[in-house]
C-alpha cells in the first residue's frame, strides 16, 4: 500500500508497536532509556557520516523509534520510580498530600476523582490514586485543584470478580492508576489557597456555565443533552435517553470528542472565509481557528477527550491550510505521533481515541473512493450522497471497535446521521451563542424556547429510531482476534473496490475465509464446553451450569443475575438461558456440593463434601467443621463481611480451604 511509503505513517505505526511492546513486555526504566540512547548514538554516528540512504540508517531509524515508544510508555507509569508514593507509604495508615485533578462519573455509592499524591509523610513523592468520595458524607464534594491531607490506608484497586465483567483495576492501571484510598468525614482536612492549573480553571468556568444555564427555562432532558452536546457533562442523562442515543447509533453526538470539534472546525472555516482575500489572510485564519479550537476546548473542561480531538483537529486545520489532499494521512499520523508521545501513551488504550482515529481515517481514507464511484448531479441528491457517504466511511472504521466493546450494531444509524448530524453544526453553533448570551444575563426567552424545542425534537427523533429494535442487533460475540480479522478484512474490501482486480479480489476472499474459519472454530468450540460456576454478586447467590450453549443459571435474585450473566452470555455464545431456584445439595462429579443458607438446616457432609454458605447462616462453623470434616468452605456475596471474617479465621485454624468470591473471584467447579 502507497501509504506505508509516508515517513509520518511508518513513524506513528512503528512508535505505536513500540508503545504495545512496552505495554506486553515491560523492561526496567533505566536499561530502555540506556537502549535507547546507544541506538541514538548510533543514529547520530551514521548521520554524520552522511550515510543516510542505505537500508543501515532506514532500519536504525525504525529501531529508534521504537525504542522511543517503550521509553515513552515505561517513563509515563509512575509506578516504575523509587519516588512512588506506593513505595513510600507505611504499611499502618499514611499522611498523604494530595491534588485533585480530574472529577470521574459517579457511581451509586461514591463520587470518584483522580488526585495526585504530592507528599507522603511529608515526602515528596509522585503517582496518582483513585479517591473514592461516599455520596451520603457530610462534606462537600470536592472540586478540581483542590489539595487535601488525608490520614488514610492505600489499598489496590480491587480486580474482577466474575468472568467478563468491566475490569476496572486494567482500565485504571491503563490510564497509570494503581491504586485507590477511602475519604470520611474523619479521615482529611480541606488546605486552603491551593495552587490553581488551567485544567482547574477551565472546569470552574465549566461548572458557572452549567450554574447560568440551570436558570434557563429549558426542559429537564433537554438541559442535559445541552451539557452533554456542549460541555461534556453526561451525569445527568437518564438512563433511558442514553440508551435511546446508543441504540439509534448517535452515543457519538453526546460525547464532546472529535465530531463535534471536526464540525466546529468546518463553521469556523466557513465563518472565517472572508479573510482569505486579504494579505495574509489564510495565515491569520488559520490561527484564529486553532485559537477558537481551544477556547472552545477551554470553556468545555478541558477534559482529556476535548485535549485529544484538539490536538487531532489542530493538525487537521493546518492540512486544510496547505491545500494538499494527499497530506491528510501524513497529518493525521503526525497528530497521533504527537498527542502519543507527548501528550500521554496510554491514550493508545482508550476506547475513544481508538474509535477517533478510526472514524477519521476511514472517512479520509474511504469517503473519496464512494464520491469517484457515485457523483449524482442533482446538488440536494450530491449532499444528501456525501451525508451518507461520511456516514458509511465512519462506520465502518469503528464498526470492528465497537462491535469488541459494545457488542451491538445499530442498523439504522444512517437514518440518525442523515436526520441530526447535517443540524449539528446549527445546533452547536446556536448553543455556544447561547452560552455567551447566558453568561452575560441577555439570553433572550425566545432564542431559548426555539433550542430547546430544537433539542427536543432531536431527542424524539432518536428515540423513534431506537424503537425500531428489529433493526438493532445486540449480543453479537466479538473478540479481539475477530477485531485484527476484521480490521484487514474492511481494509482489503476498501483496497479491492479502489481498484479491482484478480490479486485485491483474492486478498479480500482470502480474510473473509479467515474470518469466516475463525468465527466457525469458536462456535464449534463453545458448543463443547462444560463448566459450573460460582460467581460473585452482593445480597445475591448465583451457580451458571454451563453445557455447550445452554446455561441453566440456579439464583435468588433473577433479575439482578440476569444484568450479571449479560456479558457472559454474550462472550460465550450461550443461546439458551434457564433461570431455576437454587436447591440444598448438588452432586457434582462425585463431589456433593451442600448448600446451607439462612436457616442452617444442612444433610449429612463427609471429607469428600464442599460446603457452601449462603445469606449468612447463623451457624456454629467450627462444630460443622469438628463433625464433617469439609474438604473446602465456600461464601458468596450474599454474605455479611463480618460473617467472612469470622469463617475465614475458623477455616484457617483447621487448615480447610475457604474461598471468598469477593476477594479471590468466582468458583470454577472440577467438573472433569
Amino acid at each position: 500500500m502507497r501509504l506505508l511509503a509516508f515517513v509520518p505513517i511508518k513513524g506513528t505505526l512503528l512508535l505505536i508497536l513500540g508503545i504495545l511492546i512496552g505495554f506486553f513486555f515491560p523492561l526496567p526504566l533505566e536499561y530502555c532509556f540506556g537502549i535507547l540512547l546507544v541506538s541514538f548514538a548510533i543514529l547520530g554516528y551514521l548521520f554524520i557520516r552522511k550515510d543516510t540512504k542505505g537500508s543501515r540508517f532506514e532500519i536504525m531509524a525504525g529501531v529508534s523509534v521504537i525504542l522511543l515508544g517503550m521509553f515513552s510508555y515505561l517513563q509515563y507509569q509512575p509506578i516504575h520510580y523509587d519516588h512512588h508514593f506506593s513505595k513510600i507509604a507505611s504499611t499502618d495508615a499514611s499522611q498523604l498530600h494530595i491534588k485533585i485533578r480530574e472529577t470521574l462519573k459517579p457511581n451509586a455509592y461514591s463520587q470518584n476523582y483522580i488526585a495526585s499524591v504530592l507528599t507522603v509523610d511529608n515526602k515528596k513523592s509522585i503517582g496518582q490514586l483513585l479517591v473514592n468520595q461516599p455520596l451520603d458524607s457530610a462534606s462537600k464534594l470536592l472540586t478540581v485543584d483542590q489539595e487535601l491531607v488525608v490520614r488514610s490506608h492505600v489499598y489496590d484497586i480491587k480486580p474482577i470478580v466474575n468472568p467478563y465483567q468491566f475490569d476496572f483495576k486494567k482500565y485504571m492501571e491503563r490510564n497509570g492508576v494503581y491504586h485507590s484510598l477511602r475519604l470520611s468525614n474523619q479521615n482529611f482536612v480541606t488546605l486552603p489557597n491551593p495552587s490553581r492549573t488551567l485544567i482547574g480553571y477551565a472546569q470552574e468556568i465549566r461548572s458557572d456555565i452549567i450554574q447560568k444555564l440551570k436558570k434557563e427555562n429549558f426542559g429537564t432532558e433537554q438541559l442535559s443533552i445541552i451539557q452533554a452536546l456542549l460541555l461534556g457533562e453526561r451525569v445527568n442523562i437518564s438512563e433511558e435517553t442514553y440508551s435511546n442515543y446508543i441504540d439509534a447509533g448517535a452515543v457519538h453526538i453526546l460525547a464532546v470528542s472529535g465530531l463535534h470539534v471536526g464540525i466546529l472546525l468546518l463553521l469556523i472555516q466557513f465563518l472565517l472565509k472572508p479573510l482569505h482575500g486579504i494579505p495574509h489572510g489564510k495565515k491569520i485564519s488559520l490561527l484564529l481557528t486553532v485559537l477558537f479550537l481551544w477556547a472552545f476546548a477551554f470553556i468545555a473542561g478541558l477534559s482529556p477527550s476535548i485535549i485529544r480531538a484538539c490536538a487531532m483537529f489542530t493538525f487537521v486545520a493546518y492540512a486544510m491550510y496547505l491545500n494538499r489532499p494527499s497530506n491528510s494521512f501524513n497529518i493525521l499520523a503526525l497528530s497521533m505521533f504527537f498527542i502519543l508521545l507527548v501528550i500521554n501513551p496510554n491514550l493508545l488504550f482508550q476506547v475513544g481515541f481508538q474509535m477517533s482515529y478510526a472514524a477519521v481515517f476511514a472517512i479520509v481514507w474511504i469517503f473519496p473512493l464512494l464520491q469517484r464511484w457515485w457523483y449524482p448531479k442533482n446538488r440536494i441528491v450530491r449532499y444528501l450522497w456525501q451525508l451518507l457517504s461520511v456516514s458509511i466511511a465512519a462506520q465502518l472504521g469503528v464498526l470492528p471497535v465497537s462491535l469488541f466493546y459494545f457488542h451491538q450494531f445499530p442498523g439504522l444509524f444512517f437514518i440518525a446521521n442523515l436526520l441530526i448530524v447535517p443540524f449539528l453544526g446549527v445546533i452547536l453553533g446556536m448553543g455556544i451563542c447561547i452560552i455567551f448570551l447566558s453568561l452575560l444575563d441577555i439570553a433572550p426567552s425566545q432564542l431559548i424556547s426555539v433550542y430547546n424545542g430544537i433539542i427536543g425534537l432531536m431527542n424524539r427523533i432518536v428515540g423513534w429510531i431506537a424503537d425500531q429494535e428489529a433493526f438493532v442487533f445486540k449480543s453479537i460475540s466479538f473478540d479481539s482476534v475477530q477485531l485484527l480479522l476484521g480490521y484487514l478484512l474492511i481494509g482489503s474490501l476498501i483496497y479491492a473496490f479502489s481498484k479491482t482486480n484478480y490479486k485485491r479480489l483474492m486478498l479480500f476472499l482470502g480474510f473473509l475465509l479467515m474470518f469466516q474459519g475463525y468465527t466457525m472454530y469458536q462456535e464449534y468450540k463453545s458448543d463443547n464446553i462444560k463448566e459450573i460456576l460460582l460467581l460473585h454478586q452482593i445480597k445475591n447467590s448465583v451457580l451458571l451450569d454451563r453445557k455447550g450453549k445452554n446455561l441453566h443459571v440456579f439464583t435468588t435474585d433473577t433479575t439482578n443475575a440476569k444484568q450479571l450473566i449479560a456479558n457472559y452470555r454474550v462472550q460465550e455464545r450461550i443461546t439458551q438461558t434457564d433461570y431455576l431456584p437454587i436447591k440444598n445439595s448438588y452432586l457434582i462429579n462425585g463431589t456433593s456440593l451442600q448448600i446451607i443458607d439462612s436457616l442452617g438446616v444442612y444433610l449429612p457432609l463427609n471429607s469428600s463434601s464442599i460446603m457452601l454458605l449462603t445469606a449468612s447462616p447463623k451457624i456454629n462453623l467450627e462444630r460443622l467443621i469438628l463433625e464433617t470434616n469439609p474438604m473446602e468452605v465456600i461464601a458468596d456475596g450474599s454474605n455479611y463481611p463480618s460473617f467472612i471474617e469470622s469463617w475465614k479465621a475458623t477455616c484457617k485454624k483447621y487448615d480447610i480451604p475457604f474461598h471468598y468470591t469477593g476477594e479471590m473471584g468466582y468458583y470454577a467447579f472440577d467438573i472433569e
